[in-house]
């Protein structure tokens, strides 16, 4: 399905980048009917000359032209942001935020009323296609607003239509979960180095046998503990390494990881919610 509205982001940084990346070469979106504002005039001219897209150190010049607005700035900026082009949405205009932690009360606080605000939680592999992005609509959004954004997010990996609720549990898990899964890369090529491998090698089977496996899942749609099985032949090797996992903590830790991130998601949501 293509896109046929106008887009805008406000805020061309890395994730801005991959999604533009994403729409323009699935051909979702046509190049001449994206919008982007940067500060720094380098960075326009950089995105303009690369994708093809419009570009404007202006946010507001950026929402006059736009019917759905990507809100892709640092989170402490948003207000600003916001207060700064409320007067100069399109009527109708559909508001994507991808700024981490802002709920969605503090987006539609500073809006014209009645505005259809989707919250979304993508994480970094969307920068190479392969992101793992939760939406959640606010009050005024429909189910077509859902979709909308499901397409776009579609663009740089895969998505989940969730309550806005459960978005700090995604922050906990799959937004913060790269950081997890590169330490585990670390420590496996780690272990390569020690047992004689040169790093080089390390890191690449390391890096590459996570990638297969999550590829490997993903595609069978198998349970992970038959495809653990499969690899675990009796009185193997998989099994003794399987089994000092275990007596190390690992499930149990990465579950304490995985909780305490999402903690300190809700603690943040909590200072970023509008006061009365």
């Amino acid at each position: 399905m293509k896109l046929t509205k106008t887009i805008g982001f406000l805020g061309t940084g890395n994730m801005a980048e991959a999604l533009i990346k994403g729409l323009t070469s699935a051909q979702v979106v046509d190049p001449a009917k994206i919008y982007g504002s940067d500060p720094r005039r380098e960075r326009c001219e950089e995105l303009t000359q690369r994708f093809g897209i419009h570009t404007t150190t202006s946010n507001a010049e950026v929402v006059k032209h736009s019917e759905i607005v990507v809100l892709s700035v640092k989170p402490q900026i948003v207000p600003l942001v916001l207060d700064e082009v409320a007067g100069s949405l399109k009527p109708n205009t559909l508001v994507i935020s991808i700024a981490a932690g802002t709920p969605v009360s503090a987006i539609e606080r500073r809006l014209p009323k009645g505005t259809r605000v989707v919250r979304t939680m993508p994480n970094t592999p969307a920068l190479v296609g392969a992101g793992a992005t939760a939406i959640a609509g606010g009050g005024h959004a429909t189910a077509e607003d859902l979709e909308t954004a499901k397409h776009i997010f579609n663009a740089v990996g895969k998505t989940v239509i969730l309550d806005e609720e459960q978005l700090d549990a995604v922050t906990g898990l799959s937004g913060s979960g790269p950081a997890y899964v590169f330490l585990i890369i670390e420590a496996l090529s780690d272990a390569g180095v020690k047992m004689g491998l040169s790093r080089y090698n390390a890191l690449m089977l390391s890096a590459q046998t996570v990638l297969g496996s999550a590829k490997l899942l993903i595609e069978t749609n198998e349970h992970p503990g038959r495809l653990k099985d499969m690899v675990t032949s009796p009185g193997g090797t998989a099994i003794e390494g399987i089994a000092t996992l275990e007596a190390g903590g690992l499930r149990t830790t990465l579950i304490n990881a995985v909780e305490a991130a999402t903690r300190r998601s809700r603690e943040l949501g909590e200072l970023a919610k509008p006061k009365d």
